[in-house]
């Protein structure tokens, strides 16, 4: 395993475990499942583990493991404040203390604002005492280091970075968004203050893990014989403004798969036939997708029952493998329900696109899935399906 230092000179693993997608079984995350695939990354070198409040049962179930497999003092946990949620001066510490609850812990090593917008939010939160609280939890050992999450355009989280002694920040960073979101000028930005970078969204929600037929025929064809996973995590092991890059791994082969290419993964581990990999995918990719949705979920529940992330998997995967493979996802994720969650759900209100991250016109952008992937065969198997399904 490779590492790299963080502000204070502690090794942060390259690899970072993300928590937010573990395996489900029964509506929770599986714990049992969780626990060996955790313990296989933590033998292997993984010392860095990221949730947050809003994962559903993410925090109850990291605590239990690392309670479980006697290994809190050997690791990091990174996990967030949902700000989104703070409307009193008091509200922080409420949140904080079931955290630590959930966690097993008495303390945080690495605790982050919450996907923070702008310089706005953070003002407001300001305006509540969230310094003066963040600088007594530091004090007290409670929260080692404060940070940020961020979805947005480079600008704002440039001034974003200036608005806090922050002591590391986490931003969307890929191939394919090195121009978009925080991007490479964000990346540069925080790395010049020389703060820590954690990269989320590596894969961009698996869609550089699963390639289409014509972009994985060029890995297939290539002397360096590389998993579509590998080439995206090199690119950004790469480079040494990157300091962890966070997979949310639910498989030990995924975590086995990982863990080998992050043995490798110190700058200039890139070479130059896969760089020309990437920039060919690349245009392959934009040529491709219709809807830029990472299946972060944030725009989820939707009070109508709407699988928004879901729905724009399948319609960019009709694009992508094919019609019939776009609705065969389709009807296997959102038909084959005891109360279907299609696209011809959706009422309008809007509420999905104030909490995207990519700023997605997610309304129009599912009547367009809807017309594409809602034929006559899948409306009446959405009306007969209830009678056969329970769950």
């Amino acid at each position: 395993m490779q590492y790299r230092k963080d502000r204070y000179g502690n090794l942060l693993s390259v690899l970072g475990y993300g928590c937010m997608r573990f395996t489900r079984a029964n509506g929770k995350p599986d714990v049992e499942k969780a626990s060996l695939e955790i313990k296989e990354a933590f033998s292997s070198g993984v010392n860095y583990y990221d949730t947050a409040y809003t994962y559903p049962g993410s925090e109850e179930a990291l605590g239990e493991i690392l309670e479980k497999l006697n290994i809190r003092d050997q690791v990091n946990i990174a996990t967030k404040l949902p700000h989104y949620l703070i409307r009193k001066p008091e509200d922080p510490e409420r949140f904080f203390q079931e955290e630590l609850r959930r966690l097993r812990t008495d303390h945080v090593d690495y605790y982050l604002m919450h996907m923070l917008t702008d310089d706005a939010t953070w003002n407001r939160l300001v305006a509540l005492g969230i310094t003066e609280w963040l600088e007594e939890k530091k004090k007290e050992g409670s929260i080692r280091q404060v940070g940020f999450s961020y979805h947005g355009n480079s600008d704002t989280f440039i001034r974003l970075l200036n608005a806090y002694d922050w002591d590391f920040c986490q931003i969307q960073y890929n191939y394919m968004d090195e121009t978009s979101q925080a991007g490479r000028a964000g990346l540069m930005a925080a790395a010049e203050k020389g703060l820590p970078v954690i990269i989320m969204e590596p894969l961009r929600g698996g869609k550089l893990a699963e390639l289409p037929k014509e972009a994985q025929r060029l890995l297939d064809e290539s002397s360096e014989k590389i998993s579509a996973p590998a080439l995206a995590f090199k690119w950004l092991f790469d480079q040494p403004q990157v300091s962890v890059v966070l997979s949310g791994m639910n498989s030990l082969a995924m975590v086995q798969e990982n863990v080998r290419t992050a043995d490798q993964g110190a700058p200039g581990c890139f070479t130059e036939e896969e760089r020309e990999l990437t920039e060919k995918i690349r245009l392959i990719l934009n040529d491709k997708i219709k809807v830029p949705c990472t299946g972060c979920r944030y725009c989820m529940p939707c009070p109508n029952n709407v699988d928004i992330p879901g729905t724009f998997a399948a319609y960019n995967h009709r694009y992508t493998e094919g019609l019939v493979a776009g609705l065969k996802e389709y009807f296997m994720c959102t038909v084959l329900r005891t109360n279907p969650t299609m696209a011809k759900n959706c009422i309008g209100c809007g509420l999905c696109e104030k909490h995207c991250p990519q700023h997605i016109a997610i309304r129009e952008e599912l009547k367009k899935a809807r017309k594409v992937l809602e034929n006559p065969v899948v409306r009446i198997a959405a009306r007969i399906a209830p009678k056969f399904v329970k769950y």
